[in-house]
């Protein structure tokens, strides 16, 4: 995430998403061809449409800057935006489509793509994608793949991010850890977090620094170990892609690491609700596993010193794979739904917004676009722009669908349980059965 989860998000609940559902279909229907039927050639006369958001002050900014543009390219078309953070967000936009359907063009998060699809509240984007309203021939066709549900294009990336580790490379270099490259593996960076912790430093608060964050509370995390073992988090809408014994392995393993001292303590874990209150934000550890777009927080808050590696490997395979950092999706109630498609269009593929938005929702999805913006990019944003150039070019597999619309449900469960286990309240075997109950159970709801 999606952008990075550095901690508790608030969601929009399942109960919320669902009662969208309850919107009649005909509805969306009549005002689909309503609006379609109001089109008059290439020019639209008084048409006000809706357009939403999350995000910092710069995003906002950049934003606004290519709406007015477009709001110029299509007279007789205004743009009424609105944008906040990431948790009032969620909450704003499941109030929407309980109440009666989100904005003609709205923001969504990967997870949140199933949800609102199968709850029809997002309008199938396959006709206008056909008729060429939104031009997709410059965006990966796999990468296309995340905005799918049950076979059918209902949102597209905006931005294309990867995770990773950020790392302080001076205490990497006083440890004697050659700088992570493509390829070195789980058990390698294990050892890398224990001879950080053997260093014996001192945190602000007088604790031994350790090597990193605990990262058995983070299912992103889970999804990148389990992937470089040829596994997957979902077999299907209704179905896990893991084992009892898979998730034990993990715990495992990273249960192990915080006895030995070698990562994050649990109380440090948990109060990680941003880079300035996580381990390495605070002093306390010497690396983080993030994402790409926020790796340049990392370097304002910390220094130059910071780095970003690749995330660690199974025998060389990588579990990563190029995820959409936020998507834009059309309301399926939009009273101008062509309109709302040709928006999403211009931010995504025109080249004078994407020299405006730049890389503010991560490496944009039209390469084209992306190659332009490129050219501008220095520090933070230059070194995570050639380091998903080094990712591809290493080989990742293709980024699976969107996840099913329990996924919400099951990452937060993910992290409570990890919790207790970090807590000594369950043993990793126990903490991953009721995982794994917990999860088919919300899975076949």
């Amino acid at each position: 995430m999606p952008e990075p989860r550095s901690g508790r998000r608030r969601h929009p609940s399942r109960r919320a998403v669902l009662a969208a559902a309850g919107i009649g279909l005909s509805t969306a229907l009549t005002a689909t061809l309503t609006a379609c039927s109001a089109e008059s050639g290439g020019t639209s006369q008084g048409i006000t449409l809706t357009f939403s958001w999350w995000g910092n002050d710069d995003r906002a900014e950049r934003t606004q800057r290519a709406v007015r543009l477009f709001e110029e390219e299509h007279p007789g078309v205004t743009v009424r935006t609105s944008n906040g953070d990431f948790g009032s967000y969620m909450q704003k936009l499941a109030t929407q489509a309980a109440g009666g359907g989100i904005p003609d063009l709205a923001q969504l998060d990967y997870r949140q793509v199933s949800q609102y699809a199968g709850g029809g509240a997002l309008l199938p984007l396959g006709e206008a994608i056909r008729d060429r309203t939104i031009r997709t021939s410059e965006m990966d066709a796999d990468f296309l793949r995340t905005g799918t549900y049950e076979g059918k294009q209902y949102a597209l990336p905006m931005g294309r991010g990867i995770t990773g580790y950020a790392y302080d490379s001076t205490v990497y270099k006083q440890a004697g850890i050659p700088a992570p490259r493509p390829g070195w593996t789980w058990q390698e960076w294990a050892q890398a977090n224990r001879r950080v912790a053997a260093l014996g430093l001192k945190s602000p608060d007088g604790r031994g620094v350790v090597g990193s964050n605990d990262g058995g509370v983070n299912e992103d995390v889970f999804e990148n170990w389990l992937r470089g073992r040829g596994g997957q988090l979902y077999a299907g809408q209704n179905k896990l892609g893991f084992t009892e014994d898979d998730l034990t392995e993990f715990w495992t393993f990273c249960d192990e690491l915080r006895k030995e001292g070698a990562v994050a303590e649990a109380k440090d874990t948990v109060q990680a609700n941003s880079t300035e209150t996580s381990p390495i934000g605070r002093g306390l550890a010497a690396a983080d596993y993030t994402w790409d777009a926020p790796f340049p927080g990392y370097t304002a808050l910390l220094g130059d010193d910071i780095h970003f590696a690749p995330v660690p490997t199974t025998d060389g395979r990588a579990g990563q794979y190029f995820k959409p950092s936020m998507l834009l999706g059309v309301g399926a109630h939009s009273e101008h739904p062509k309109e709302a498609a040709q928006l999403a269009d211009f931010l995504l593929n025109d080249r004078r917004a994407g020299d405006i938005l730049g890389f503010t929702r991560s490496t944009p999805p039209n390469r084209v676009v992306a190659a332009r913006a490129a050219k501008t990019l220095k520090g933070p944003e230059l070194e995570i722009y050639r380091y998903a150039q080094t990712m591809e070019k290493y080989g990742l597999d293709a980024p699976p669908t969107a996840p099913p619309r329990g996924d919400v449900a099951v990452q937060t469960a993910f992290t409570r349980q990890y919790q207790r286990v970090a807590y000594g309240l369950a043993t990793p075997r126990e903490a991953a059965r009721e995982l794994i109950d917990e999860a088919d159970r919300e899975l076949r709801s």
